[in-house]
């Protein structure tokens, strides 16, 4: 096993899934030798109390990469293709929380628990899957291994933390608004969020389909290796604080049954069956916010598919729809020595000393 330290920088560090993620490497003991924060220039000089010690905030720019082993970036496709390529031709690991390069053939779109593999051969940049389809994967895909994925039709209900700050301080101040008898103000969503659900995320297509509901379809062909797979997804923002829930109902190949599928669910490793109709038991995000796992219910045969079975899953968005994914790769890739694999073997050597 490899017991190496490295060091490791953060892109979009005061961000809400920077922050997640520089928690994430302190809970989660991540080996580290040095943890560099980056942010905007008007970020940068800013101080950071991470238990005893203090950190300061760097600029994110070209040239700021050097001596960094793995860089995570949470700052948007804009700054990912700013500054990604520097990085990397620096010798720097990138995984990216954007959709920037989530399509790019040379470059993997992982899963840790679905296509691991797929990190072995990377260039220097991995991706990391967006949130809503990171979630339901953890139901579907052992679904899919037990019965074989035809196609699916999911409708998602998205929390505001998935907008960004500002978006859940919206969502308290409408909600502190409506209490007192005020006027309701909507400025980061088209409408009102509190007391609303909005079926728009992103912007619309020609299709007119959005560019989450695009990704959720594009994104699990590439991470199950299905190109073929038929997804028709319509993606709602509601007013949830933390933790996206995803209603599936799918088709498979083969006869479904469905104590199969709760065994296969539950023996899942990002998944936690909670499924028991009787007791009123079922996922909520509430219950998953902070959550490693995701929770997985209401499995039932679905009544429109022949073969067909549908589901109900809740899972934390900054954590393994971003932050946690991204440090679960980055585990990995440490410890079958795969981090750094894109390095010339000289300039490996070099940087190990």
């Amino acid at each position: 096993m490899n017991t190496r330290k490295y060091v490791v920088g953060i892109v979009g560090a005061t961000g809400a899934v920077g922050q997640e993620l520089v928690r994430l490497m302190q809970e989660r003991n991540f080996p580290l030798s040095q943890l560099r924060l980056f942010a905007s220039a008007r970020s940068a000089g800013k101080t950071v109390k991470l238990g005893d010690k203090t950190l300061t905030i760097e600029e994110a720019k070209l040239g700021a990469f050097a001596g960094v082993d793995l860089a995570f970036f949470a700052a948007g496709g804009s700054v990912t293709r700013a500054l990604a390529a520097d990085a990397i031709a620096s010798g720097c690991t990138v995984i990216d929380k954007s959709s920037a390069y989530r399509q790019q053939a040379d470059v993997p779109l992982v899963v840790p628990e679905i296509n691991a593999d797929a990190l072995r051969t990377h260039q220097g940049l991995i991706a990391n899957p967006n949130c809503s389809t990171a979630v339901m994967l953890m139901g579907l895909y052992p679904l899919h291994q037990l019965f074989g994925l035809k196609r699916i039709f999911v409708s998602t209900y998205q929390s505001v933390s998935g907008t960004g700050a500002e978006a859940v301080k919206e969502l308290a101040e409408q909600i502190a608004a409506h209490s007192a008898g005020q006027p309701l103000t909507a400025k980061v969503y088209p409408y009102q969020i509190a007391f609303n659900c909005i079926p728009q995320i992103d912007t619309f297509g020609a299709d007119g389909y959005t560019g989450e509901e695009e990704k959720m379809r594009l994104e699990s062909r590439k991470i199950l290796g299905l190109p073929g797979l038929r997804v028709s997804a319509t993606c709602v923002r509601v007013p949830v604080v933390r933790a996206h829930s995803v209603a599936v109902s799918a088709e498979f190949e083969r006869p479904v049954n469905v104590a199969q599928a709760r065994a296969a669910i539950a023996a899942f490793p990002g998944a936690e069956l909670v499924d028991d109709p009787a007791a009123k038991k079922y996922p909520t995000p509430l219950d998953f916010a902070e959550k490693v796992k995701c929770g997985v219910g209401r499995v039932r045969v679905d009544t429109a598919f022949d073969n067909g079975l549908s589901f109900w899953v809740s899972g934390d968005n900054l954590w393994k729809g971003a932050a946690l994914n991204a440090v679960q790769n980055a585990e990995l890739m440490c410890r079958e020595g795969w981090l750094l694999c894109h390095r010339p073997a000289a300039q490996s050597a070099s940087v190990s000393k």
